[in-house]
């Protein structure tokens, strides 16, 4: 390769990658001698860049921490994931961290080509976040960047996509649906569509998503979920929308510990206090709900619904009166210890 800048820019791209490179290896990869690998070495260093070397015989380089920040080369993928990201931190709540990811973002903008800004942009303008922390969710799962794009295209289209689903239990199926909008919740993506072959709303993980195919028709105008905040229709969907009871509790403990001690799926949490949360569940029977609040093990209160608040008053009194025991039967005098 005779042509130093671009020898130098795959040179750097192939000390990025966190192990250490042979002189040897990278002189065949760039088609080089290992002298001129050498010089190419000394090169970045005056650039900026901290190429640390191992003596011995198979000793080799590999790019270390620095004191300065030099240029970065990205991929597509990685620019795009950095910009969304920037772009989900800007709008937190942490105040320091929100203003230095504006004007970081604000940066890579700039230098973004044309195609890449268009990925980001459609990213942006078609998700929302939702704030809260889902019940014991566990190590997050991995979405394809890939299949996060095509949806979010779509959702800024209003194109309808097709796409293979995996249910929780691993049913495969086909669906034909009408993008709305993404939804980032706790490092999880949900798509919230109306599923064309069901007639209905419904919430769909995105890394239980594969080969999303645009059809280039056009979604239904008029088509409106019914909740109109997607973040709000992931949250009910979270809690189980179609239960017959759907409960409100502060719990008097950490939201941390919270998300440890219910069950995946149980709901949604909320941060209230460092020392408090709001859990929003659902279950279709209250002898449930109640024994599933009562076996967490920490203060709670509930707040609705009122069926709820009654069978606990009633569950209390019944059990109260059981740590007394039986009552005596009338007419006869205590039996002495």
């Amino acid at each position: 390769m005779s042509d130093t800048p671009a020898r130098l820019l795959k040179l750097l791209t192939l000390l990025q990658t966190g192990r250490e490179r042979t002189g040897t290896e990278l002189a065949e990869r760039l088609g080089v001698s290992p002298r001129t690998v050498r010089r190419d070495i000394e090169r970045l260093r005056d650039l900026g860049y901290p190429v640390d070397a191992a003596l011995g015989a198979i000793g080799g380089y590999r790019l270390a921490s620095g004191t300065a920040m030099p240029p970065l080369l990205l991929d597509d993928d990685e620019a795009v994931a950095i910009a969304v990201g920037l772009y989900a931190a800007a709008g937190g709540t942490v105040a320091d961290v929100a203003e230095t990811s504006v004007r970081a973002l604000a940066k890579l903008e700039q230098v973004l080509p044309a195609r890449l800004r268009n990925r980001v942009t459609a990213l942006q303008e078609a998700t929302v976040p939702l704030y809260g922390l889902l019940t014991g969710g566990g190590e997050a799962p991995v979405t394809d960047p890939a299949v996060l794009t095509a949806l979010a295209t779509a959702c800024h289209r209003r194109e309808r996509v097709r796409f293979a689903y995996a249910a929780a239990d691993g049913t495969p199926s086909r669906r034909h649906t009408e993008p709305y909008r993404l939804v980032s919740a706790d490092h999880r993506w949900y798509l919230v569509a109306y599923d064309l072959d069901r007639a209905d709303w419904r919430t769909f993980r995105a890394d239980r998503i594969g080969e999303p195919r645009p059809t280039g028709a056009r979604c239904a105008a008029d088509r409106r979920p019914p909740t109109p905040d997607a973040a709000a229709f992931v949250a009910e969907s979270i809690v189980s929308h179609r239960a017959r009871y759907r409960a409100l509790v502060t719990l008097h403990t950490t939201l941390e510990d919270a998300a440890r001690r219910l069950p995946a799926g149980t709901g949604l949490l909320e941060p209230l206090t460092p020392g408090s949360c709001l859990l929003r569940t659902g279950g279709d029977a209250l002898d449930w709900l109640a024994y599933r609040l009562g076996f967490l093990g920490v203060p709670f209160e509930v707040h609705e619904p009122p069926e709820l608040i009654a069978y606990l008053r009633d569950l209390g009194t019944r059990l109260v009166d059981a740590s007394y025991g039986p009552p005596e039967p009338r007419g006869q005098e205590p039996t002495a210890p």
